[in-house]
């Protein structure tokens, strides 16, 4: 008689922060783990969403808003089929991250904000956007020249400055 573990219950953990801070990297460390606990997961992460699903929106404030709409809506869809999912986005509107809360049962959205300093977010620069930023003031960049709401309570806040990505 074979016994197998019941599967994981199925959440959206929604990593938000600053560009640089650390969401695309701690999703996929998540996304390991859970994988070599047998747990079925998948990262949806904001770049890879920008390249396909939202590949017709920019950086308006209205773009943003329907960027975080439908990275929502497909993480309700993941979720409605068992999956873990992790969703790494700057999300910068608070009112953006409710809304997709709202789409979740009670407890079932755990909200990670990395609270890493905009310096560090800055030294890091991976895509080079501080440093465009720098010169091009109608970039838009989350945090410089776009505003960042930080979560008022999120589930959990780190500092990635502070912390590696296995602490």
């Amino acid at each position: 008689m074979t016994i197998h573990a019941p599967a994981a219950k199925p959440y959206c953990v929604w990593i938000t922060g600053l560009s640089g801070s650390g969401k695309s990297t701690l999703a996929q460390a998540l996304f390991a783990q859970l994988q070599q606990c047998g747990t079925r997961a998948f990262v949806l992460d904001g770049d890879h969403l920008r390249q396909g699903l939202c590949v017709d929106l920019g950086f308006s404030d209205a773009d943003r808003h329907e960027n975080i709409r439908r990275a929502g809506a497909v993480a309700r869809l993941m979720f409605d089929a068992g999956l873990v999912v992790i969703c790494a986005f700057v999300s910068p509107f608070a009112a953006d991250r409710d809304r997709v809360r709202d789409l979740f049962p009670a407890g079932r959205f755990i909200e990670v904000y990395l609270s890493t300093p905009l310096a560090t977010c800055a030294a890091r620069d991976p895509k080079g956007l501080y440093a465009r930023a720098a010169t091009d003031a109608a970039l838009g960049l989350t945090g410089v020249q776009a505003p960042y709401e930080p979560p008022a309570e999120p589930e959990l806040t780190l500092d990635t400055s502070q912390l590696s990505v296995q602490e």
